[in-house]
């Protein structure tokens, strides 16, 4: 099984980019549920600071500034010009697919 999170940039920039993991275990371990949320609520907001996207997941900032930090590691978020933080990408598409041995 091999999974992939497809992302979309700004209309703007009309970019894609797309983050591989070799299957959906591994894929599950970097994408919990929690850092879903971040990303849904970062998608298209510009650059926010941790606490603000602690407050808009209404969650405690040190458990979010551990999951953006890992998110960050991987290259999904990136840091802001303003010390912030940035997921420049306007849609989220997550895609899993399954090829039975033969």
């Amino acid at each position: 099984m091999k999974a992939h999170l497809g992302v979309l940039k700004s209309r703007e920039s009309r970019g894609y980019a797309e983050f591989s993991f070799p299957n959906a275990e591994r894929l599950l371990n970097v994408m919990t549920s929690k850092r879903w949320d971040i990303l849904t609520i970062m998608a298209g907001a510009g650059e926010i600071s941790i606490r603000e996207v602690a407050r808009r997941v209404n969650r405690d900032v040190k458990a979010v500034h551990g999951d953006v930090t890992e998110l960050m590691r991987r290259h999904i978020i990136d840091r802001g010009p303003a010390g912030g933080v940035i997921f420049p990408y306007d849609n989220l598409h997550l895609d899993l697919s399954y090829t039975a041995a033969a």
